[in-house]
C-alpha cells in the first residue's frame, strides 16, 4: 500500500471507527460484484450448458463469470475497467487439485486443501510486482480469499513461462449464490427459451439416448443412466467427474485415461464411464471443450 494510500486508510478508520473497514471495502468491491453478477447472470441465459450436470448452478455459473470477466470475453464490464492482457482462469475443486498435484507443488504447506472450495488460479505476466487491481477487486467481489501467490508452477497444462499466479479460494455455497438466484427467478428473469427461470434445477437435461440403454454397450449404459456431475477441472482437457456415491475422478480427455480402477485396471477399449460420459457431455455442449471455452451451440 503506498504512503498516499495508507494515510488515506487511517484517516477513514479513525473518522469512522470499526464499519470503516466493510464500508470501504464495499465502496470498492460494488462496481465487480454487480458485473460478476451480470455475467453470470449472461451466462445461465446464454449457456445454462455449463452448469446443467451440477448441483450447484449458481456456484458453476458464478465461477465460469468470473473466468470470463477476467480474460476479457464479459460484455459486462465497468467503466473504469483496466483489462490485462495475457491473464489465464483455471479452476477447480480444491480436494480434486490436491488430488492430482500434492507431490508437485508446496502450495497445500500454506493452507490445506479446504472440503467444498473452489480453489482459482489465475495466471499473469511476470511483468507485473504485485497482483493486477483489477484481478484484487473482482476476486475480492466474489468473497475469495487468497491463499497462495508466486511464479507459475509447471504444473498442469498452462503456459507458465514467464509468468506468475495467484490463488483465491471460494467456498461453495457462499452468500453471493443467493443473490444470483434472486436474480434469475426475479419475474423479469428471461430463460433461453423465452419462458420465466423458475426452479433452476428444472433446466438439468436427460440424455436422449437414455430410452434406448439397454441395446448399448455395458460401460456406455452406465455412463449415460448413472448420475455424475462433470465439471472442467483444468483447460488442455481435464475434467473432474463425481459419481452419485460421491467418488471423484480425474479424466483427460487428450491422454484418454482416468484416475477410476477400472481404468488404471484395464484400460478398457473405448474408455471407462468416466471417460465416455466426459466425452458424451462435451459432445452435447452441456460442460465447456477443452479449451475451457464453451460450444456456442449444443446438440
Amino acid at each position: 500500500m503506498s504512503t498516499l494510500a495508507s494515510s488515506f486508510w487511517k484517516f477513514f478508520c479513525a473518522r469512522r471507527g470499526p464499519e470503516a473497514h466493510s464500508d470501504l471495502r464495499r465502496m470498492m468491491t460494488e462496481p465487480y460484484l454487480t458485473t460478476v453478477l451480470e455475467e453470470a447472470e449472461h451466462v445461465a441465459e446464454q449457456h445454462d450448458q455449463v452448469a446443467r450436470t451440477t448441483d450447484n448452478q449458481a456456484h458453476e455459473y458464478l465461477r465460469y463469470a468470473v473466468l470470463r470477466v477476467l480474460e476479457g470475453e464479459s460484455e459486462h464490464l465497468p467503466a473504469d475497467w483496466t483489462p490485462i492482457d495475457g491473464v489465464t482462469v483455471g479452476y477447480g475443486s480444491d480436494d480434486a487439485m490436491y488430488d492430482s498435484w500434492s507431490d508437485a507443488v508446496e502450495w497445500w504447506d500454506h493452507i490445506p486443501p479446504q472440503e467444498g472450495c473452489t480453489r482459482f488460479r489465475i495466471f499473469y505476466p511476470a511483468e507485473y510486482e504485485t497482483v493486477p487491481r483489477t484481478i484484487v477487486d473482482a476476486m475480492g467481489a466474489l468473497g475469495a480469499w487468497r491463499v497462495w501467490s508466486g511464479d507459475a508452477a509447471a504444473c498442469g497444462s498452462y503456459d507458465h513461462r514467464d509468468r506468475r499466479e495467484v490463488h483465491y479460494l471460494w467456498r461453495e455455497g457462499h452468500p453471493i449464490e443467493a443473490r444470483l438466484v434472486d436474480r434469475l427467478q426475479s419475474p423479469d428473469a428471461a430463460t433461453p427459451d423465452g419462458g420465466q427461470t423458475g426452479d433452476m434445477r428444472d433446466r438439468m437435461v436427460v440424455a436422449e439416448s437414455s430410452s434406448q440403454s439397454d441395446d448399448l454397450d455395458p460401460r456406455t449404459r452406465r455412463a449415460v443412466t448413472e448420475e455424475m456431475s462433470i465439471s472442467l477441472l483444468e483447460k488442455g482437457g481435464r475434467y473432474e467427474v463425481r459419481s452419485g456415491s460421491g467418488n471423484r475422478y480425474e479424466v483427460d480427455v487428450v491422454s484418454e485415461s482416468c484416475s477410476c480402477p477400472d481404468w488404471q485396471q484395464r484400460a478398457p477399449d473405448g474408455g471407462c464411464k468416466h471417460l465416455r460420459r466426459v466425452d458424451l457431455e462435451i459432445k452435447r455442449g452441456s460442460v465447456p471443450r477443452p479449451d475451457g471455452r464453451l460450444p456456442k451451440t449444443s446438440i
